[in-house]
């Protein structure tokens, strides 16, 4: 027998050797009832998220059990000023948004009515309270210099401003469609 068989053979013996022994030994489970078929320890979780407690709660609306309302819980910042950002430049193609460190960045958009300019935005919710100053947009400008090229444009300081308005009044109504449903279900 060569050398390489030998080693071979001798690496499935200690690896079945390895497996077998692993079968001797019974992990315990605390919250395992008796008579209880299945103890593995994600069967007993009772919890409606995730990640557990506190944890991300996808499809939940309601505030924290400290009674703050944050729009949702899971999500890093405001779950109505992150709604409302993503409903408000839903006309936007998205680059990226991360819901955990509340920053949406959108592509290049250039409206039908005026092709010889374009507009790209970025909003970062830095909160997870629902409040005016939680929320910051930046608008970029470009007009069209040939065919091909692009110049940088100013923006008129009001646009910032109507568009984080639009978003904290969308995020108003987010809340408040929440609540009544909330006060429906009492």
């Amino acid at each position: 027998m060569s050398l390489a068989r030998t080693t071979r053979a001798a690496a499935a013996i200690v690896s079945l050797s390895v497996l077998a022994s692993c079968s001797l030994f019974q992990a315990e489970y605390p919250d395992k009832q008796a008579g209880d078929t299945n103890p593995h320890p994600w069967n007993s979780m009772k919890n409606d998220s995730v990640f557990g407690e506190g944890g991300i709660s996808i499809l939940s609306w309601g505030g924290t059990s400290s009674g703050k309302d944050v729009g949702g819980t899971g999500i890093g910042v405001n779950a109505y000023l992150w709604r409302a950002s993503l409903d408000t430049l839903s006309f936007l193609p998205l680059v990226s948004a991360d819901p955990f460190g509340g920053t949406i960045i959108t592509d290049w958009y250039a409206p039908p009515e005026s092709p010889n300019e374009r507009f790209k935005m970025s909003v970062y919710i830095t909160d997870r309270d629902l409040h005016a100053d939680g929320i910051h947009v930046s608008v970029f400008r470009q007009t069209r210099i040939d065919a091909s090229n692009w110049a940088d444009a100013p923006v008129a300081a009001k646009t910032q401003i109507e568009v984080e308005n639009a978003i904290l009044t969308r995020a108003r109504e987010l809340r408040t469609v929440a609540a009544s449903v909330k006060k429906n279900d009492e």
